[in-house]
Formats: C-alpha cells, structure tokens, sequence
C-alpha cells in the first residue's frame, strides 16, 4: 500500500514518545514492503534525512510548538493543518492509507476535509496518543483556546471513519466524544529492543544494578509532569532510606520550581539536575536505578513503563484521572502507584518500590517480556493494517 503518516514532529529532532512511535510505525511499513510518506514540518538544516524506506517530506516550515509554559500554541498547529490540506489538496490520489496524528486534533477536520474535496479513496485513520475532557483542555490552555480544542477534539472524533488509540481510557473518552465506530485499541507501545526502533533500550537485569538505592526521573519539565513535588517526597523517603539519592533529568519551563524546591529540601548533595543529556547517559541511569518515578498526572500511554520495566527497573506512578499509565502498572509486579503527590503519599511509595529489591526488578523485567511478545510496534502495525485492508484499503 501507500502508506501517510502525518505528524507535525520526527524523532529525534524532536524527542518524545508519539514522535519515535510514528517513526517507527513508518520504518516498520517500509520494511514490510509498503510505500510510506513522512508528512511533517522543517526541523532539520539541508535536505530532508533518509530514514530506511521511508520519504521525509516537510510540508510546513519550522515553528515553535510550545509556549513559554510548555503548552502547544494554536498557532503551528493551525499552519501545519492548512499545509497538510494543502498538500493532500494537490496529491489526490497518492495514498492508499492515510495516518493523522490527532495531536493536535486540527489535524484531522484538515485530512478529512482534503479527502472528501479530491474524492480520493483513501481510507483515513485517525491516531490518538491522548483524549482530554473539557476540564483538561481549559486547564492546560486557558478558558478560550481550551473550550475551542475541546470542540475541535470532538469534531475530530466524529470525522474519523477508522481510530486507534493506545489504553483504555482513550478508547472511552473517544467514544464520549462521538467517534461513529468501535476504537481500535492497539495491544501496546513497548519497544522489545527491535532495531527499527530508533530508541530502543538495552533490554535485561544488569547485574547489580539497583544495588544503588538511587531515583531517576525522565521526561520534560511542565506542569503537567509535577516533576517539582519529587525533592520533597524524596526528602520523606530519605527518612527512611538515608542512602537515597536521585537524578531528575530533562528540562523545561519548571526547571527553576524543581531546582528551588532541591535546595528548599536541603537535597543539593543528594540530587542532581543534569537537564538533558546524551541517550547511552540517560540509558544507564534508568539501567542502574533502583526505582524510576514518574509523577506526571496526565499520559496517553505510559512508554516510560514499558522501557523502564524493559531493564528490570520498576516505576512508582501517581494516580489520576488523565493518567492511562497507570493501567499498565500491577501494584508490587512492576511498580507502584501512588494516591497523590503529597509528600508523604508519594515518598512512601518510593520506600516501597526501592525496598522491593531484586524481586521486584526480576517481576518487573517478567512483566515487560510477557507484554512485549504481543505489544511490540509490529503487533500494533498488524493491528492498524488489519482494519485498514478490512475496511477496502488495497492490499
């Protein structure tokens, strides 16, 4: 088939867990013989890169996607929409498959639309990494822009003829939003060391590691991540296990909040900030760590489960209502879940996770085996072909 994939980011210009996951949704469909387009916008300096079988192509130039509080600004996803109506416009009928990113979710009324004017055939199928209720929208941008996402997400639902999405709370809330027909819900996104995948862990227990009773934290610095209530449950877990030490690493606008809470918590000495660093660096960190924690109240899918509990290391989650991490979690198999991220509530699971020890990582590491024989990308690509040739895309 000719396959679109259509997402405003690539990996590794632009790092996070949707971008290597279309990545290598592409790579995986050039492997298996299908023609596949990159659709995206400029983040590089000269020609596009060459990725294995698969056309890069930059149908919008380079923007900054994210304001000064580390939320999307409407106004890249409102261009990168028009260009890539503008672009499907002129292609008509290029595509067998056409995939859309529905994040952001203007990204679909736009396919749909080009589609429909060019009459092309091409079945459309809608990607969701996450589904927000109204509240979450006007939350994460304000009383205006999030009331009109709120409806634009909903449009989107009901615009889309074929939709796939990554845990169980997406599935539901697509279904509130509208969406006409059964989601499709992918059996997962761990990464079983495939070396399509351009960020695949080491896979296995090192010996030793965890040995260390050492935190890690991995991921962007926002609100949303409360990456700043880590120095004071770590200063309540430190009570109890005095060794303890951490590494929040990753970086944005919060950084200042989570470097004034390490030293309000008297933690200098025994937590580091190192921002962003190399991948082997960040790889051996979560290797050698004896818990890694994640605090963030929202996440579509959890991929920091999956590679976490890939080397042995379980994870301390915090629950909530816009946290499908969770559901990949069994609390004392692979990790723990904490209720909130007061201090006490979530140090304590800290305690609890470090304490496992040995058997904890060896469940943790079983876990992750068990998931990956049916929740690789390969399995999740089968899953997105299945529908697509059922529902009359070419073979």
């Amino acid at each position: 088939m000719r396959i679109a994939i259509a997402y405003d980011c690539l990996y590794p210009w632009t790092l996070g867990g949707g971008e290597r996951q279309y990545r290598a949704f592409a790579e995986e469909l050039a492997a298996r013989g299908h023609t596949v387009t990159y659709l995206t916008r400029r983040q590089w300096d000269g020609p596009a890169p060459e990725l294995d079988g698969v056309r890069v192509r930059a149908v919008a130039g380079r923007a900054e996607l994210y304001d000064d509080g580390g939320a999307r600004r409407l106004g890249p996803a409102l261009g990168y929409a028009l260009a890539l109506l503008a672009h499907l416009l002129r292609a008509r009928h290029r595509y067998d498959v056409v995939l859309v990113s529905a994040l952001p979710a203007t990204n679909v009324p736009a396919a749909r639309l080009a589609l429909v004017l060019t009459r092309s055939r091409a079945l459309l199928v809608t990607d969701w990494l996450e589904v927000w209720p109204r509240e979450r929208w006007r939350a994460y941008s304000g009383p205006v822009v999030g009331r009109l996402a709120w409806w634009v997400q909903r449009l989107a639902a009901r615009l889309s003829p074929v939709a796939t999405c990554h845990s169980a709370l997406s599935a539901r809330r697509l279904v509130a939003s509208g969406l006409r027909s059964t989601p499709v819900v992918s059996p997962g996104l761990v990464f079983p060391g495939d070396p399509g995948d351009p960020g695949a862990p080491r896979l296995g227990v090192p010996e030793g590691a965890g040995a260390v009773p050492q935190v890690v934290y991995v991921g962007r610095h926002i609100p949303d991540k409360h990456v700043e209530a880590l120095p004071a449950a770590l200063a309540h877990a430190r009570t109890r296990l005095p060794d303890l030490t951490a590494a929040i690493y990753g970086d944005g606008p919060s950084r200042p909040a989570v470097l004034r809470e390490i030293e309000r918590c008297g933690l200098s000495a025994a937590v580091s900030a190192p921002g962003f660093v190399a991948r082997e660096v960040l790889d051996a960190a979560v290797r050698e760590a004896a818990v890694l924690v994640n605090p963030s109240a929202r996440e579509g899918y959890g991929l920091v489960v999956d590679e976490a509990n890939a080397v042995g290391t379980p994870v301390v989650l915090v629950d909530g209502p816009d946290n499908a991490a969770v559901e990949r979690v069994t609390e004392g198999v692979n990790g723990v879940v904490a209720a909130s991220t007061d201090p006490v509530v979530l140090g304590e699971a800290i305690v609890r996770a470090v304490e496992g020890g040995a058997d904890l990582r060896r469940s943790a590491h079983e876990r992750y085996t068990e998931a990956a024989q049916s929740g690789s990308i390969a399995a999740t690509v089968d899953r997105i072909l299945a529908v697509a040739t059922g529902l009359g895309a070419p073979r």
